[in-house]
């Protein structure tokens, strides 16, 4: 079910009313109702994910409790692999098998053997990386004794497949979210109003800013032969907004949706195109994702600590795994490196850590140092965006040489009405209304404090009546492919 669905604009509403209305003041049934709601959710693409998800769900709740009976370590770390071995078995085998099999049989037919190797035809299951990250989370937490194992196996099941971060994050850590579970849940009209304001928000930029570029992105990276370099520019500028503005956009509503049931999820994205220098980067984009490789990765690595040989090292293992979990693709594994190698420089300098705060911290404006700094910070993503998005790793580059040919300074090929003008002005719009609400959690946050009603009611339906007059032609979100 799409957060972008007609489905969906029935099923919240009745969901919310049945939650507060009808339950709540059970707390056994609300998470026995928000556990239902969830697989409704989730069984709406097909019911056969469901196995999976409850297999998960099992596998690390029974490791859980046995983890908190055996005190032998060898019996621990036996359990631990469990998890390890099913979860990430499972990922592999939907996720990475046929891109194995197909690069290994390539590898073979370089030395000129075939060899005759079946791949299998397997559905990615929507959403399977990030629940399998969070229930694996949950399993080391408690072997690291950070956690407590649950017996609730209702709260359990709820906090592994809570519909509204389920398919795209954030991934929750256990030591956040499962509490909540476990205690009384009062409505809160300012949360849920707040809540309503950041899931407009989310909308608004996933509907009306991400789905327009898409139409322009679409066609530029399917031909990008038949387009002079400036075109090409443009692009690649505008996959850089889509994507934000999609993934962004659903972690907003992901987010504002808890928020109505009384839930509170970590921040996942912190305004990242305002950010000063890579390192900054990592730490606003896909928060859940980046925090959760440093803490169950990088750091029992041994992180930057040690010598030159270890820090290079880790620095690269982290954002080659990052960019392979995103896909079975080399194009993701490159994207990944070129990021390592942006981010070297910082880390070797120890300068890595440099910008910590907000841009322009309690200014209207940059400072001219800063502003260069983030044009060149956004710069260089965009230009490891084109491995993201592009088909194969000849494509990106066949689209990065056309770029820098003499080309770029021709003009750009004809972009129609909407992408020459209409776009770009909603570019603009989203990209004042982030840097204006940059220190808050999201742009609508602190209207009621700046504005009068009649403002902040024209504001809120004018970008309604904008997801219906000006939306792009609907794209599924893209990290449901992930």
């Amino acid at each position: 079910m799409l957060f972008n669905s007609i489905e969906f604009a029935v099923f919240l509403p009745l969901v919310f009313c049945v939650y507060w209305l009808v339950l709540k003041k059970n707390l056994m049934l609300q998470n026995m109702f928000l556990l239902g709601a969830s697989y409704v959710f989730y069984g709406w693409w097909d019911w056969q994910f469901l196995i999976l998800i409850l297999l998960s769900t099992i596998v690390d709740f029974l490791i859980g409790i046995g983890l908190d009976k055996y005190k032998e370590k060898v019996k621990r770390k036996s359990l631990l692999l469990t998890s390890i071995v099913v979860n990430i078995g499972i990922l592999f085998i939907f996720k990475y098998y046929g891109f194995f099999v197909n690069n290994f049989v390539e590898a073979f037919r370089f030395f000129g053997a075939e060899l005759n190797v079946r791949s299998l035809n397997i559905v990615l299951p929507v959403g399977i990386s990030f629940y399998t990250f969070q229930t694996l989370s949950y399993s080391i937490d408690v072997y690291r004794k950070k956690l407590e194992p649950t017996r609730n196996f209702i709260s359990f099941a709820a906090f592994v497949s809570f519909f509204p971060q389920l398919v795209a994050g954030p991934i929750e850590r256990a030591s956040n979210l499962l509490p909540q579970f476990y205690k009384n849940r009062v409505f809160n009209y300012d949360q849920c109003v707040d809540g309503l304001r950041q899931i407009l928000w989310g909308l608004f930029k996933k509907v009306v800013i991400a789905d327009n570029c898409a139409e322009y992105v679409n066609l530029v990276f399917q031909n990008y032969e038949l387009y002079n370099g400036s075109s090409l520019v443009i692009g690649a500028f505008f996959f850089s907004i889509q994507i934000y503005c999609d993934f962004s956009g659903y972690s907003d509503i992901a987010i504002g949706t808890s928020k109505l049931f009384g839930f509170t999820l970590m921040r996942n994205f912190s305004y990242p195109y305002f950010s000063r220098d890579i390192a900054e980067f990592w730490r606003r984009w896909h928060i859940s994702l980046s925090t959760w490789f440093r803490d169950y990765v990088y750091i029992p690595l041994g992180g930057s600590k040690g010598g030159l040989y270890k820090k290079i090292r880790n620095t690269f293992i982290i954002f080659l795994v990052s960019g392979f979990w995103h896909g079975a693709n080399w194009t993701f594994i490159v994207w990944g490196g070129l990021n390592a190698l942006y981010f070297l420089p910082l880390l070797l300098s120890n300068r890595n850590r440099l910008n910590l705060g907000v841009a322009a911290e309690g200014k209207h404006f940059p400072s001219l140092k800063e502003g260069v700094s983030i044009l060149t910070t956004f710069g260089l993503t965009t230009l490891a965006w084109v491995y993201f998005r592009s088909d194969s790793v000849l494509d990106a580059n066949g689209y990065l040489v056309r770029i820098f040919s003499s080309s770029i300074f021709s003009k750009p090929e004809s972009l129609g009405l909407r992408h020459a003008l209409i776009t770009p002005g909603l570019i603009v719009f989203m990209l004042i209304a982030e840097w204006w609400g940059r220190e808050k959690e999201h742009p609508l946050t602190h209207l009621e404090s700046k504005f009068n009603v009649v403002v902040r009611y024209t504001l809120y339906y004018g970008m309604i009546l904008a997801m219906f007059l000006l939306s792009g032609e609907k794209q599924g979100f893209i990290y449901f492919q992930f």
